[in-house]
C-alpha cells in the first residue's frame, strides 16, 4: 500500500479545480460569446451532478461517522467544510463571470434579458398574451397549510415560493395569517422567451413572467413576496443487485433519486426573509447548504440559449467530421479491415464508420453473430436500430446494456426492452461490476472459415456525443484479438473464468497488475540506464497505488508526462518526489475523452488505448478493456497523437506543485491547439487521398453519401 505520507490531493477538491478550468473558458475574452455562455452552462450542470453524487456522498459519510481507511487523504469530517467553502466561492465566481464579464458583451451585441419592470408597454402586452394562452393553463399553484403539506418537489426543478396574505384582512381584531404556496416553473416550456423589440434582441425568463402574473393565480390573496428556488437532491443510487428482478430494482431506485434528501438550496440574494425561513423550515436545510445568488437560478439553460438562431457568428467555427481517410475508397468495410487494421479519431473523422460497421453486419448474409457492449447511447440510436435489424434478419445478436450507467439508467432500460422485443439477447451487466468497456464483435462466415471483425474504442457507442467527445477507435480482424474478444464476451455473458488474454488487458482481473508491472518495468529500466518513459492520457488519475508507483518512477529518473483532463490526485514537480512528472489538462471546444498509454519499454515503445482511467473503480470494480496498437503505421500515428497533445499551448494548463493550474506558456511560440491540429490533419489526409484519386485513371465509385459529407 502507498506510504501514509505520500503527497495526495483530494479528489473532490481536484474536481472543483477542473470545473474552475471550465469556468475560465467562460471568462476568456478570446472565446466566442455564445461559447462562453455554453461553458458557463457546463459548469452549472457539472456542479449539479457533483452535488447530487459527490457532496451528497461526503455528507452521508459525515452523518454515519465514517473514517477513512488511509492516512494520506482527508477524512470526510475534514473535507466537508473545505468543500462547502470551495463550492460557495465557486458559485460566486460563476455569477461574477455572468454579470461582469459576459452580460456587458451581450449588451454590446444588442442582446438583453429584461424583467417585466423594464419592459415596454408593447412587450408587457406580448407577455400577458403569452401567459394567458400558454403559461396559465400549464401552471398548478400548490398551497401549503395544515391540510396541504409541502409538496415533494423533484430534483433540480425550478419553483417559486410565494408569501401571501388574505385580502379579507384582520378577523376579530387578529392579523391575517401568513400563507405560503409553491408554483413550479414548467420545464416542458422553454425557459426563455424572445420579446418584440425595435432594435437588438430582448429576452425574458419564464419565472419573471410567472411572478409578474401571480395575482392572477391567487386572486383572494395579496402577494407579499415571491422568490424562485431550486433544490439539488442526493441522487447516488443504491441498487440491490441481489434483487430477483434487477430491472425493476433499477426503476425503483430512479424514482427514489427524484426524492432524495436535499443537499443544496439555491435562492436569490434578494429573497424575502419570511420566504427564506419558510423554505428552511419545510426542507430542513442547514445554513451552509443555502446558496444565495444574484440570479438567474440554474445556469444550465444558457446551453440552449447559446444555440439561438441568428447568433451563429458568435459561436466556434464548427468541427464538422470528415469521412474517415482509412476507409476512403471502400464501400465494403469488411474488405478494408481484411487488408489491414484501421484507426479512426472522432469527432475529427466521422463516427458514421462505426454505425456503418454494425449496419453492414446487420444486412450481410454471411454474418452469423454480433456481440456488443453499450454503456451510454443516444436517444435515437442508429446503432441500436441496426442491432434490432440484425436480430430480425436472423443473426445471433447479444448486447450488454449497462443499466447502472449513472443518469442514463432510464434511457438504457428503454433500449434494453426494445432490443429484447426485436429478438436480441440482452445482458444487464455483471453482479457488482459496471461494464464500461467499448467493444463490438462481428462473426462472419467466409470462404476460408469463420473470421471475427472487431471495433475497439475509447468512447461510447453514442452518435450524439461522438460529435463533441474526442475518442479513438480501431477496427481489426486479427485472429488473436478475435479470440480475446470471444473470451471476453464469454466472461460477460456466461460463467467463464477470466482467461489468459493474448493481447487484451481486462479489468477487474488483469488490468491493475498490468499497469503496475509496466510502471515498475520503466523504473527498473531507468535504474539500468535503458531508455525509459511513461506518457499517459486519462480523464482522471485517482488510484493511490498507481500514483505511488509513478512517484517511485520519477525518483528513479523516469520522465512521466501525463495529460489528465479532470481529477488529478497526483502532485507533480515536488522536489525529491515528483520532479520528473508533468501534468497537463486540456479543456477546449471538445471534451477530451480518449485514454492512451505509452511505455518506452527499453527502446521498443508500446502503446495502448481503451476505456479505463487510473481510478480504483476502473481498475477494480468495472469490466474495462485496454488494447495494444501493433500495426506499425497505426502505432506511429498513435505516438504522434500523444505528441500533439503535449505540444498544446492554447487549451492546455499545467498543474503546479501547489495544485493550482496555469496556462502553458507560449514563450514566443505560435498558438498551437491540439484539437484544431487533429482536425486539420484529418482534412489533409482526406484531401491527399482525393487528389490521388483525381489523378488516377481508374476512379472508384463511391456512394453519393460519401461524396456529399
Amino acid at each position: 500500500m502507498p506510504d501514509k505520507k505520500m503527497p495526495y490531493y483530494n479528489r473532490e477538491l481536484s474536481w472543483m479545480d477542473f470545473n474552475a478550468r471550465v469556468l475560465e473558458e467562460a471568462a476568456k475574452k478570446e472565446n466566442p460569446l455564445m461559447e462562453r455562455l455554453r461553458f458557463l452552462a457546463i459548469t452549472g450542470s457539472n456542479l449539479d451532478e457533483f452535488f447530487m453524487v459527490r457532496v451528497a456522498g461526503v455528507k452521508a459519510q459525515v452523518n454515519s461517522n465514517y473514517k477513512v481507511k488511509n492516512n494520506f487523504d482527508l477524512s470526510p469530517q475534514e473535507l466537508l467544510p473545505l468543500l462547502e467553502e470551495k463550492t460557495h466561492k465557486f458559485m460566486e465566481k460563476q455569477y461574477s463571470c455572468l454579470h461582469r464579464s459576459i452580460a456587458p458583451v451581450l449588451a454590446r451585441h444588442g442582446i438583453r434579458f429584461v424583467t417585466c419592470e423594464e419592459m415596454t408597454p408593447q412587450q408587457l402586452e406580448f407577455v400577458s398574451q403569452y401567459f394567458k394562452r400558454i403559461l396559465f393553463p400549464v401552471l398548478t399553484p400548490l398551497a401549503v397549510d395544515g391540510s396541504r403539506p409541502f409538496p415533494q418537489l423533484a430534483n433540480k426543478t425550478l419553483n417559486i415560493a410565494v408569501y401571501l396574505k388574505s385580502k379579507e384582512g384582520k378577523k376579530d381584531g387578529k392579523e391575517a395569517e401568513k400563507n405560503f404556496a409553491i408554483v413550479q416553473v414548467p420545464s416542458i416550456l422553454p425557459r426563455f422567451l424572445e420579446l418584440p423589440t425595435k432594435e437588438g434582441r430582448d429576452f425574458t425568463l419564464l419565472e419573471d413572467i410567472i411572478i409578474y402574473k401571480l395575482d392572477e393565480l391567487f386572486e383572494l390573496h395579496e402577494i407579499k413576496a415571491a422568490c424562485p428556488f431550486r433544490i439539488t437532491r442526493d441522487s447516488d443510487l443504491e441498487i440491490d443487485e441481489e434483487a430477483e428482478d434487477f430491472m425493476s430494482e433499477v426503476k425503483k431506485s430512479i424514482k427514489r433519486r427524484k426524492r432524495g434528501r436535499p443537499v443544496r438550496l439555491e435562492i436569490l440574494q434578494k429573497c424575502d426573509k419570511d420566504v427564506r425561513q419558510f423554505l428552511v423550515d419545510m426542507l430542513k436545510i442547514k445554513k451552509n447548504e443555502i446558496y444565495a445568488v444574484p440570479g438567474p437560478l440554474d445556469l444550465t439553460f444558457f446551453s440552449k440559449f447559446a444555440g439561438i438562431k441568428g447568433c451563429e457568428n458568435l459561436c466556434f467555427k464548427p468541427i464538422v467530421p470528415v469521412p474517415v481517410a482509412d476507409f476512403w475508397g471502400y464501400d465494403d468495410l469488411f474488405a478494408a479491415i481484411r487488408e489491414k487494421d484501421r484507426l479512426v479519431h472522432h469527432p475529427y473523422e466521422s463516427f458514421d464508420c462505426v454505425v456503418k460497421f454494425i449496419e453492414q453486419a446487420a444486412e450481410d448474409e454471411n454474418v452469423l453473430a454480433i456481440k456488443q457492449t453499450l454503456y451510454r447511447v443516444s436517444g435515437n440510436s442508429p446503432i441500436i436500430a441496426a442491432l434490432m435489424k440484425a436480430a430480425e434478419n436472423g443473426k445471433q445478436v447479444t448486447v450488454l446494456v449497462e443499466l447502472k450507467a449513472r443518469f442514463d439508467e432510464e434511457n438504457n432500460i428503454n433500449w434494453a426492452n426494445k432490443l429484447e422485443k426485436a429478438g436480441c439477447h440482452v445482458i444487464y451487466g455483471l453482479h457488482g461490476l459496471k461494464t464500461h468497456c467499448k467493444i463490438a464483435l462481428v462473426v462472419r462466415q467466409e470462404e476460408d472459415g469463420i473470421r471475427r471483425y472487431l471495433h475497439l474504442g475509447t468512447g461510447n457507442y453514442n452518435d450524439s456525443t461522438a460529435k463533441i467527445y474526442t475518442d479513438l477507435g480501431m477496427f481489426t480482424c486479427n485472429s488473436q484479438y478475435g479470440a480475446d474478444a470471444s473470451s471476453l464476451f464469454n466472461v460477460i455473458t456466461g460463467y467463464s473464468r477470466p482467461p489468459e488474454y493474448q493481447h487484451f488487458v481486462v479489468a477487474p482481473h488483469g488490468m491493475r497488475s498490468f499497469f503496475v508491472r509496466r510502471i515498475k518495468q520503466e523504473t527498473e529500466n531507468a535504474k539500468k540506464g535503458l531508455p525509459c518513459g511513461i506518457t499517459a492520457k486519462v480523464n482522471s488519475l485517482v488510484d493511490p497505488e498507481i500514483i505511488s508507483l509513478l512517484y517511485e518512477a520519477s525518483q528513479a529518473g523516469v520522465p512521466v508526462k501525463l495529460v489528465v483532463r479532470g481529477i488529478c490526485c497526483l502532485i507533480p514537480g515536488l522536489p525529491g518526489v515528483s520532479e520528473n512528472i508533468t501534468v497537463l489538462s486540456i479543456v477546449g471546444q471538445l471534451l477530451e475523452h480518449s485514454r492512451i498509454f505509452r511505455f518506452e519499454n527499453g527502446g521498443d515503445p508500446k502503446i495502448y488505448m481503451g476505456s479505463a482511467d487510473w481510478m480504483p473503480r476502473n481498475l477494480d470494480r468495472r469490466i474495462e478493456l485496454v488494447f495494444p496498437i501493433e500495426d506499425e503505421e497505426l502505432k506511429q500515428r498513435a505516438f504522434e497523437t500523444l505528441d500533439i497533445f503535449l505540444q498544446d499551448n492554447t487549451n492546455a494548463r499545467m498543474m503546479l506543485p501547489d495544485t493550482s493550474y496555469q496556462h502553458v506558456s507560449r514563450r514566443g511560440k505560435a498558438a498551437f491547439s491540439s484539437q484544431l491540429t487533429f482536425y486539420r490533419r484529418a482534412q489533409e489526409r482526406l484531401e491527399a487521398l482525393r487528389r490521388v484519386e483525381k489523378d488516377s485513371p481508374l476512379i472508384p465509385i463511391h456512394s453519393a453519401e460519401d461524396v456529399t459529407k
